[in-house]
């Protein structure tokens, strides 16, 4: 029997399989509104506590502790069994948001998101690890695009939490009200969730030399771009391209694996799917440091650079959902496409966000319409590569791969905003700071940023092209 699309979508929300979907969907979404409620507040908290020349790391670690609870993921949910993974990974969220509501300095606070990261790492691979173990494969487009499509509804809440509390000078609650949600969340997935252990995964060893040699590369070039001397940064950018060559050679000799096998060999279809993945997620780590450039040089509230900000997720999310049914040559369409759109949204960027101004509509519509198909683009053929992924991995290898994509999406934002960090350090974020430094850094950063998604149009090309069964 062939099922409409409209019958996948009313099977997606059945009594079978809804309180599954919403228990991934919103574990995605709390950290969705997290990440969106920092973004918009980090510019009133470095007002508050200092540590301007900290502001990339808020990412970074958060990012880094998310790549090691990815990975950490399937062995806590087949130890475990999903009730008892999600209650482990909502617990260690929330004590992450409680350092960052408390937090008396920047470092302090770093801890704190770096916490959080590892809880959301959890909860965000915890995720598409169950999509294959609860849904048949015919759901798995429209289940991707469900947990991601959360992004949406992230874009309505957090920039409204983050601004109003960063408006209201008391930036603490932000966090703070993320504290009883979690909470709840937790008592939610406990009640719902099977206690079953998934089998198997327990004998595979955990892929700890990878998964060091990922974090120290990405904290090498962290490292690096806190420095406004090129020569350091190169140091960083070098030290971590070394790292990478031996994660890739120990990776593909090892039994303990970090991602499929082969999947990182020249030939394989998962080294292309990776690299559009990772060249869309890097391109769009920019956006960080949008709130700060739009409060400084387009003297906008926190409130309203956080929304402004939030079309990209919301662009992502409707771009996902105008692709998850589409098959054959329109699937094929939205995956080479979409880094078309993003360089569009870039360019918009580059053009309007540098120069100052004073909030006038022909300078800011332009600059949401950049944002909105900055995040278009990413998410136009966001769930069919996620799908494909799984598709051409074996029966053995469904659950590395479901923990890989949340792995390498991570990775690829920690790399991204490290590079965004050294990117604007260079050109005057830091020294000289204020609007010189805003607008040299901004300029810069989405120049040279603008190179990803031109590389992704050429990987998303041979991500089209690829056979599987659709």
């Amino acid at each position: 029997m062939i099922m409409t699309e409209e019958s996948r979508w009313r099977d997606l929300f059945s009594s079978k399989n809804a309180p599954s979907a919403m228990a991934l969907s919103l574990g995605v979404g709390l950290m969705a509104t997290n990440t969106l409620i920092a973004i918009t507040i980090l510019p009133s908290v470095v007002k508050d506590i200092g540590g301007l020349n900290l502001y990339a790391w808020n990412t970074t670690l958060f990012v880094v502790a998310s790549i090691i609870g990815s990975v950490l993921s399937a062995r806590l949910l087949s130890a475990s069994g999903a009730r008892n993974a999600y209650l482990v990974a909502s617990l260690v969220f929330f004590t992450g948001s409680l350092f960052c509501t408390l937090a008396p300095t920047m470092e302090i606070m770093l801890v704190g998101r770096t916490i959080q990261g590892l809880g959301g790492g959890f909860l965000f691979a915890l995720s598409y690890l169950m999509v294959n173990l609860v849904f048949e494969q015919s759901l798995w487009p429209r289940a991707m695009a469900l947990i991601s499509g959360v992004w949406g509804v992230a874009t309505l809440i957090g920039p409204a939490v983050g601004g109003i509390f960063a408006e209201m000078n008391v930036w603490r609650y932000a966090f703070g009200i993320m504290l009883p949600i979690t909470l709840l969340y937790a008592l939610f997935t406990y009640q719902i969730l099977p206690k079953k252990r998934v089998q198997d995964t327990t004998k595979t060893a955990l892929p700890i030399v990878q998964l060091i040699l990922l974090s120290a590369s990405v904290l090498a070039v962290s490292s690096g771009s806190l420095s406004q001397d090129v020569r350091i940064n190169i140091i960083g950018i070098v030290t971590a391209v070394v790292l990478v060559s031996l994660l890739i050679a120990y990776e593909r000799r090892t039994s303990a694996r970090l991602l499929p096998e082969n999947a990182l060999s020249l030939r394989s279809p998962h080294l292309i799917l990776f690299s559009t993945l990772s060249l869309l997620v890097i391109g769009l780590a920019g956006d960080v440091f949008v709130p700060y450039f739009l409060q400084v040089l387009h003297g906008q509230s926190p409130l309203v650079s956080g929304y402004m900000v939030a079309t990209a997720a919301l662009g992502w999310t409707l771009g996902e959902m105008l692709s998850a049914s589409w098959h054959g040559a329109r699937m094929r369409f939205s995956i080479v496409s979409g880094p078309v759109f993003m360089l569009i949204g870039m360019f918009l960027l580059l053009v309007m966000l540098p120069y100052q101004s004073t909030g006038e509509w022909q300078v800011i519509l332009p600059i949401i319409l950049g944002l909105g198909l900055f995040g278009f683009g990413v998410g136009f053929g966001w769930p069919h590569l996620l799908t494909r992924i799984l598709q051409v991995s074996s029966d053995a290898d469904k659950n590395i791969a479901g923990s890989s994509i949340t792995t390498v999406q991570l990775f690829a934002t920690a790399f991204g905003s490290a590079l965004a960090g050294m990117v604007t350090n260079i050109f005057g974020f830091y020294q000289p700071g204020g609007v010189e430094g805003a607008a040299s850094s901004s300029h810069w950063l989405f120049l040279l940023f603008s190179i990803a998604p031109v590389l992704a149009l050429l990987t998303a090309y041979k991500s089209a092209k690829i056979k599987v069964g659709e």
